[in-house]
């Protein structure tokens, strides 16, 4: 594998293969003040009165040159060789056989109200900002089957309205970031000539759909997602199975053992210290039944950065998951996957509020199901339709025990960026918990290289009350979490730009405090080189 594979996976988990920048922002517009601060510039602080999305005056100037790009792969696409652009790219990022680079540069505006605070009287509910980031990367393989990867990310922000999260919270302007190696590792391949891939060292590790293995630094949002970590991969090609062993040593800031670059703030990527260990075994004898076993092994430890009972809710404790997911092709036309787990072992939380003795270990015992059912039409627009179901069990006040789910490693929008923002306030941020999402999906590829997606989900919970967010926010009146819409719409440019636009909403219902609509808009637009 090399790095540019590992990149290509990264984009995946980004849950996108690029980005739109074409959006109508729930503002009022006033284009004489919009602009863009690329990453590495330096610029002014913005004008507080600024009413208008700066990536709108961006998508004008962009889409004109960006179509015609399209068109010109288009005509294209049919020839079996590459065109001398095409050509000149390659011959740039693989000069040699022994080196290979790239590079991308991402940009992206975040508005949503409410979702952070789930209060629309505080002054942070309601955020906009623009996100600029830029990767470098490269793949040195000395020898046949070894490889250095490394990979220097950064990621600044302009903040238009006061922060309501990272250190920068309460301040507006430009929040400069440092470089962060989120890709840095050795990769023996065949090792000692048998079908065992190893890595070692800082690597992104997505495992099944991700629901509790996929990034392991939510905090720092979608800027990384690495695992400090050693994986070996076993093939048994016999049995059609593989194996993956890893062990996870993963530390709670941004600079604890690999040094960032021009760091002027130091950043908390999870809660806590972490290590874990796993064991994957997935099977695909069966084209209608792909079967993945797994356990793991997840330890939670205090950093002296980071106190026990501070704002970012730090826990100890020793999970344990045993899980099973099965998916595949059913005939032509169906599509599934199923999977469960089930949750042991002990934890220390200080931001439980039910018992009192939230500083006493308690015995963990929860479990979750993530399902979806999808039927192909396999007509020319490419039509999904879908049924979804997620629950993962919730704190019941009543007991000793501690029965909220923790999905370890999963805390990334799986399926929604208000269901990550909308818990920072209940348990962590996208530490989800404590609810039911059952609705249906839909799908369609209108045009060559853009597609059209639809959710709704009805949402619930399975305790009234929740133990680790307060009674003004969460009072314990109702089950019921709210009705839930997403549309999305992704456009492949051409094979170096793609966009977005992500767009999600939500009705809170009984559960909650206050019943203002919240939404979350997002355009996008990434380049790659």
């Amino acid at each position: 594998m090399t790095l540019d594979s590992l990149t290509n996976h990264t984009l995946d988990l980004d849950y996108l293969n690029g980005a739109l920048l074409v959006v109508v922002c729930p503002c009022e517009m006033n284009l004489s003040q919009t602009r863009l601060i690329p990453c590495g510039f330096a610029a002014t602080k913005p004008d507080p009165a600024m009413k208008t999305s700066t990536l709108l005056l961006l998508c004008v100037a962009l889409t004109a040159p960006l179509a015609l790009a399209q068109g010109q792969s288009a005509s294209t696409a049919s020839a079996p060789q590459l065109s001398p652009t095409e050509q000149a790219i390659k011959d740039i990022k693989n000069p040699t056989p022994w080196l290979n680079w790239g590079a991308d540069f991402r940009v992206r505006e975040e508005i949503f109200e409410n979702i952070l605070t789930l209060d629309p009287n505080n002054p942070l509910a309601n955020q906009n900002y623009l996100r600029f980031r830029g990767r470098i990367w490269a793949s040195v393989t000395p020898v046949d089957d070894v490889s250095f990867n490394v990979r220097l990310a950064n990621e600044t922000r302009e903040w238009l309205k006061p922060a309501g999260y990272t250190p920068y919270a309460g301040q507006s302007g430009l929040d400069w970031r440092d470089g962060i190696f989120d890709t840095f590792n050795v990769q023996i391949r065949n090792l000692f000539k048998q079908p065992a891939n190893v890595t070692i060292g800082r690597q992104d590790i997505f495992l099944g759909e991700g629901w509790l293995v996929g990034d392991g630094t939510p905090f720092d949002g979608s800027w990384t997602y690495f695992l400090d970590s050693a994986r070996i991969t076993y093939k048994l090609e016999q049995y059609n199975t593989t194996i993956d062993a890893i062990g996870i040593i993963q530390q709670s800031v941004d600079d604890d053992w690999l040094e960032t670059v021009n760091a002027n703030q130091h950043l908390p990527l999870t809660e806590q210290d972490e290590a874990g260990a796993i064991l994957y075994v997935s099977n695909k004898s069966m084209k209608s039944a792909n079967i993945d076993g797994y356990f793991f092994y997840k330890r939670d430890e205090l950093n002296d950065t980071i106190p026990f009972g501070s704002k970012y809710r730090p826990d100890e404790a020793n999970i344990y998951t045993l899980g099973v997911r099965v998916s595949g092709l059913v005939g032509d036309h169906w599509k599934y996957s199923a999977e469960g787990a089930y949750q042991f072992g002990e934890k220390t939380d200080s931001s439980i509020k039910y018992p009192s003795e939230s500083f006493e270990s308690r015995d963990i015992r929860a479990h979750g199901f993530n399902g979806k059912f999808s039927y192909l039409i396999k007509d020319r627009l490419n039509n999904q339709i879908g049924l979804a179901y997620e629950y993962l069990s919730g704190d019941d006040p009543d007991t000793d025990d501690d029965e909220m789910f923790d999905n370890l490693w999963g805390r990334w929008p799986r399926w929604s960026e208000i269901g990550l923002y909308s818990f920072a306030a209940e348990t962590r941020i996208g530490n989800e918990a404590n609810i039911h999402r059952i609705g249906p999906t839909w799908s369609i590829d209108p045009v060559k290289n853009l597609n059209f997606s639809m959710a709704y989900y009805a949402l619930f919970a399975q305790e009234e009350i929740a133990t680790r967010a307060p009674s003004s926010l969460i009072p314990g009146d109702g089950n019921f979490r709210g009705h839930f819409l997403q549309a999305v719409l992704k456009w492949k440019i051409s094979p170096h730009v793609n966009a977005h636009l992500w767009s999600e909403f939500q009705f809170p219902g009984d559960y909650y405090e206050y019943d203002d609509t919240w939404f979350f808009i997002r355009p996008e637009i990434m380049f790659t080189f």
